[in-house]
């Protein structure tokens, strides 16, 4: 089958056309065609980082976590999918799973859920790792109706979710971005657009919680970003990040007696431990989609197999507006 893989890691280190043999089925798996995957940001931190990373994959290494395709084989013990289903998923593209930059692709079956009947492969593609993220941060923080929810980002690819899911579970939503690009994908969503480079905190905090804070904030950016959301957020209130590596004094959180919640949703594919949970979560996302609820932003620019470099250029270069889809 062909495939996508890395030699070498590093920023520089291109990808390389590959004849690997086409996997097969084992117990509690399944075999799909690979359609469609997207590039997240840990694919890059993978292909630039290499071993510094403790998930990244043996070399030569097929990269991508993000897929949607058409199952082709069924392992044992795999129950509620057939062949010929079309499916989407994040179960591969680290560690000692390979990922779905090749034709075919072994999944999990516990890792993957029937694709949104109302998305192109494309589409579909570009959910799992972002949208189960978005599920988990907003859950774990107990989001619920009448709150005043503020997203870090919301024009990323968590970010986008985190508003559009966030929005309907009630809340009452605002989100920072800039430019006008940005500021049009948040509004776009129903929520309140605050460009962080012309409001300060204090201003916004103000204006738009009567100096009470936020319920909860969902911190796509993190890092050095963390303090903006622990300042922003309401006494006992929820801060979730996606990003935490980074040395934070946490005083402000203390003294706000704030949560604080890190969401690494690649736990369950790296330690084998509650997979049939995101499983489920696809499940019901799908169910948010084809209702109407929620659906992935994609960038205008458009990649295949051979160009997956420039997809992930693409991402890093910091002009995607939604997320870069590579077509297989």
């Amino acid at each position: 089958m062909k495939s996508m893989t890395l030699t070498s890691y590093g920023a520089e280190a291109p990808f390389v056309e590959a004849d690997l043999p086409r996997p097969l089925a084992t117990p509690g798996h399944v075999v799909l065609r690979v359609k469609a995957t997207s590039v997240n940001t840990i694919d890059t931190m993978i292909k630039n980082a290499g071993k510094d990373l403790p998930l990244s994959p043996d070399l030569p290494a097929v990269l991508g976590m993000d897929f949607a395709g058409v199952i082709e084989e069924i392992g044992g013990g795999v129950t509620g999918f057939a062949v010929g289903d079309e499916v989407y998923g994040c179960a591969g593209g680290l560690a000692d799973l390979q990922g779905a930059l090749a034709e075919f692709m072994r999944a999990d079956a516990r890792l993957i859920a029937h694709k949104p009947k109302s998305l192109s492969m494309r589409e579909a593609a570009a959910l799992p790792l972002v949208g189960i993220t978005a599920w988990e941060g907003l859950h774990r923080a107990g989001v619920a109706a009448g709150q005043k929810v503020l997203v870090q980002g919301g024009a990323g690819g968590v970010g986008h979710l985190a508003v559009q899911l966030a929005k309907h579970m009630g809340a009452e939503v605002s989100s920072t971005g800039t430019g006008s690009d940005q500021m049009a994908v948040i509004e776009g969503y129903g929520a309140r657009a605050i460009d962080f480079k012309a409001e300060k905190i204090e201003d916004y905090v103000a204006a738009h919680t009567a100096g009470r804070g936020f319920d909860a904030v969902f911190d796509t950016v993190g890092g050095d970003n963390l303090p903006n959301s622990f300042a922003a957020a309401a006494l006992n209130g929820h801060v979730v990040t996606t990003v935490a590596l980074s040395a934070i004094d946490l005083t402000p959180a203390h003294f706000s007696g704030l949560s604080l919640h890190v969401v690494f949703m690649l736990l369950p594919m790296l330690h084998d431990v509650n997979r049939a949970v995101h499983g489920e979560i696809l499940s019901n996302l799908a169910t948010l989609v084809d209702e109407g609820a929620v659906k992935p932003l994609l960038d205008e620019k458009t990649f295949d197999l051979s160009a997956v470099g420039g997809a992930y250029a693409r991402l890093q270069s910091g002009q995607a507006i939604g997320k870069v889809v590579v077509d297989v």
